[in-house]
């Protein structure tokens, strides 16, 4: 008798529920394929390692413009400081950013999959995965035609399937301070400084809830020191108006992959995206909306591959995954060339605002 090759429990598994595999899942659903997605966390809004913040194009042109109102704050400006805190403002007509209550922003995403009919699986870790056949058997999941790797920087979805993973990465803590209002809170407060902050910046924004400030710096594990965040807090707190009375409620920490993946993000039924497969700017740290698209375009590329009329979802995700080149460019100049006193000195110079405006707005036309 020939033989029956067993059936798939799932078409599509993902592994990871933050911004690119809640994409993947949601864009896979609408064609009514069988979706899992494994988190580990038992609540999808603890221990987060994103600011949360979203850019214009997200919010117009994905689900994310789905987001509840209350979930969301509007900011529309960007205060840039030099290391001696002299500051410039910069604007660009109809472009805004929106700061977010990030940990019900991950729940809400969390009942949007639900909604959708996506089995999520919270407190479900994903520790491994074999080749059977022309699919992949899950431990602890089952069979499925197609595995999504959208676990982070440390993606355990690379490092079980033998695909690249991240080595470059910026390490960021924030903290958040409950119920307080910053003076200028529509604006995006960005701190260039080489003492705290080598080869990235420091940042404080109004959100929903409160107030989060923040630092990342360059990650080096032969040499890794964590952000000065309490220094970083009393050199900016009297700029911003961060009240000395304000109390920590919370605190995010992680890695931030700058760089792309050490080899391919795709084989054979599986696919890395977001993190995982280094869908972020190498310069802003910027990955949610990149994260997003690219787990939108892998699940809408999983769904028509499975009914048939698409091209195969590995060839989609790979050209799909972004190059910031230009952005790679200048990720290494901040990485060799960073200094603190060209910033001071020319900070409100044409060619100052012109790369503000290339990091901030996209080339968009800035206005002081």
């Amino acid at each position: 008798m020939p033989h029956t090759p067993p059936a798939n429990d799932y078409d599509v598994v993902i592994v990871g529920a933050s911004f690119g595999g809640a994409a993947c899942a949601l864009a896979a659903a609408q064609y009514g394929l069988r979706v899992c997605v494994l988190e580990r966390k038992a609540d999808p809004g603890e221990r987060l390692h994103t600011t949360g913040i979203v850019v214009k194009e997200a919010m117009e042109q994905t689900w994310l413009g789905r987001m509840p109102d209350h979930l969301v704050q509007r900011v529309a400006r960007v205060r840039l400081y030099a290391p001696n805190l002299h500051n410039v403002l910069l604007t660009a007509p109809g472009y805004y950013f929106l700061t977010t209550d990030t940990p019900n922003l991950m729940r809400w995403l969390a009942s949007e999959l639900r909604a959708s009919g996506v089995d999520l699986r919270l407190q479900q870790s994903f520790t491994d995965a074999c080749r059977d056949g022309d699919a992949w058997q899950v431990e602890g999941v089952g069979r499925t035609a197609c595995l999504v790797g959208a676990d982070g920087a440390r993606s355990r979805v690379a490092q079980r399937t033998g695909l690249g993973q991240v080595r470059d990465n910026l390490y960021g803590v924030e903290r958040e301070f409950a119920g307080v209002q910053l003076p200028e809170g529509d604006a995006l407060h960005c701190f260039v400084s080489r003492r705290f902050a080598p080869g990235y910046i420091g940042w404080a924004a109004q959100n929903p809830t409160g107030v989060q400030v923040g630092l990342a710096l360059r990650h080096d594990p032969a040499h890794a020191r964590a952000p000065d965040i309490e220094g970083f807090l009393e050199h900016v707190r009297d700029v911003v108006g961060l009240p000395h009375s304000a109390q920590v409620a919370a605190t995010r920490a992680g890695l931030v992959p700058c760089g792309l993946p050490d080899g391919p993000i795709t084989a054979p039924g599986v696919i890395l995206t977001g993190d995982a497969a280094g869908v972020v700017s190498p310069l802003s740290a910027g990955g949610i909306h990149s994260s997003w698209r690219h787990g939108w375009a892998v699940g809408d590329a999983i769904g028509l591959h499975r009914r048939g009329t698409g091209p195969a979802a590995e060839q989609v995700a790979r050209q799909a995954a972004p190059t910031f080149h230009r952005k790679r460019m200048l990720r290494w100049a901040m990485d060799h060339l960073q200094r603190d006193w060209p910033v001071n000195a020319l900070l409100r110079t044409g060619p100052m605002r012109r790369l503000a405006e290339q990091i901030y707005f996209h080339r968009r036309g800035v206005r002081m």
